[in-house]
């Protein structure tokens, strides 16, 4: 499989890693890490479900994957400053 075809892979609610890294490549430094979890849930799910690839359903949400997408996100935030 080439490399680009990984970005065409369906992503779901529990992919929370994959799901983080294309909301930091969305947003970039736009959100620092206080900022990324005071995000309210319900544009968080919005910004997920804009996500290209992505294959969730809204009902399969919970706030269990939303908290998770947030720490890995962070995560990836942090790993991108210098």
């Amino acid at each position: 499989m080439a490399f680009e075809a990984i970005d065409n892979l369906p992503i779901d609610w529990k992919d929370h890693e994959d799901v983080a890294m294309k909301l930091y490549e969305r947003f970039g430094d736009d959100f620092g890490e206080s900022q990324i979890y005071r995000i309210r849930f319900t544009e968080l799910i919005e910004w997920v479900m804009e996500i290209p690839n992505f294959e969730g359903k809204r009902e399969a949400c919970n706030e269990g994957h939303l908290e998770q997408i947030q720490a890995k996100w962070v995560y990836e935030w942090r790993d991108n400053q210098d």
